[in-house]
């Protein structure tokens, strides 16, 4: 069964980087990941691409021949691939049933809140047997400034209502967050979409003619209480490990690795099933209830690392980097002279 992301939102807000950086990520942990770029207008992509829609279609191509505008020819090209579905499934199809794919989309927001093309090309998918989360990207700095916070947090449930999966939000870049300014609350404030009459003085402040509409959007964000938001520094290995996680509980996947692999006590293994087949019981459960673990689990240990302490963090994970390469090193000049005294034995 193959298991996937769709990653969507505003464009800058970090899409083909994360992209990249879970495909280093997987790569290092020896999991498989193909990456599927559905941006015609991304021609230099920092990955690499296992289907690439330029190969279908491309936004200048459909710019000349129609004359639309940039995202006019956007909104085409993604209708010209639901028209096209059929291209897609067969280059999907050659990826294998065990396959984990990202699928990078463009970075027009009415793709993910009103547009029916997008919605329409996951239908299919779940169809053949796709298990999909939708992977929602916001910049982490408009957390710093309250109009722009309730505008994202509308933004988000608007594309969790249209897409119709399992949905993890996320404020990207959170590592350069304080380069923006002080927090006016703590960052678990933001992530939890806490009480948002908090924020009626700072609205007021910057909009006082709109203090009924900001009190009417809050209420209507706070009615649904669907959204919630994950953070992600795409270069800390522990912040994509915690999304990671939270992305397979999502989709139910439980990642087994192939039967010559070493498995954790107590794994009962079927060397003859597919590995979406062979996760025990223990295991599936421990991913879809247990408690989220890691060094990025909590919110407040975020805090720490981005926002109160970043430049002590700094400082020890350098330290940290170079007692590493130090000891790595010492052990290659160690091997290095027990190979040269075998070699005298030898002699």
């Amino acid at each position: 069964m193959p298991f996937g992301e769709i990653v969507v939102g505003s464009p800058g807000s970090g899409k083909s980087t994360y992209a990249y950086g879970k495909h280093q990520l997987f790569t290092a942990l020896s999991r498989p990941i193909s990456i599927v770029n559905l941006d015609p207008a991304n021609d230099s992509l920092p990955y690499p691409c296992a289907i690439d829609i330029s190969s279908l279609i491309t936004l200048k191509e459909v710019m000349d021949i129609h004359g639309l505008g940039p995202n006019g020819a956007m909104l085409y090209c993604i209708e010209y691939l639901d028209e096209n579905y059929d291209w897609l499934e067969e280059r999907l199809r050659e990826l294998g049933p065990e396959a984990y794919v990202v699928f990078d989309l463009p970075g027009q927001v009415e793709l993910s809140t009103n547009h029916e093309s997008l919605k329409r090309i996951i239908q299919k998918l779940t169809k053949s047997g796709f298990r999909l989360a939708a992977v929602h990207l916001c910049d982490s700095h408009y957390v710093t400034d309250a109009s722009k916070y309730i505008s994202v947090l509308l933004l988000s449930l608007r594309a969790m209502l249209h897409l119709e999966l399992p949905h993890i939000n996320v404020l990207s870049k959170i590592d350069i967050i304080a380069q923006y300014g002080d927090l006016e609350f703590n960052l678990d404030y933001y992530t939890e979409v806490q009480d948002l009459s908090y924020l009626d003085h700072s609205l007021s402040a910057s909009s006082p003619r709109f203090a009924a509409l900001n009190r009417a959007i809050c209420s209507v964000i706070e009615d649904f209480s669907l959204v919630g938001f994950e953070t992600l520094a795409v270069e800390d290995k522990e912040s994509m490990l915690h999304l990671t996680h939270a992305i397979d509980r999502a989709t139910g996947c439980v990642y087994v690795p192939p039967p010559p692999s070493a498995l954790p006590a107590g794994v009962v293994a079927d060397p003859h099933a597919p590995p979406s087949h062979r996760p025990n019981t223990g295991a599936l459960f421990s991913v879809a209830a247990g408690p989220m673990k890691g060094a990025r689990s909590d919110v407040r240990d975020v805090q720490e690392r981005w926002v109160d302490a970043k430049e002590e963090w700094d400082a020890h994970e350098r330290r940290e980097w170079r007692r590493e390469g130090e000891a790595l090193r010492d052990a290659a000049a160690r091997m290095e002279v027990e190979g040269k005294s075998k070699i005298r034995l030898r002699e």
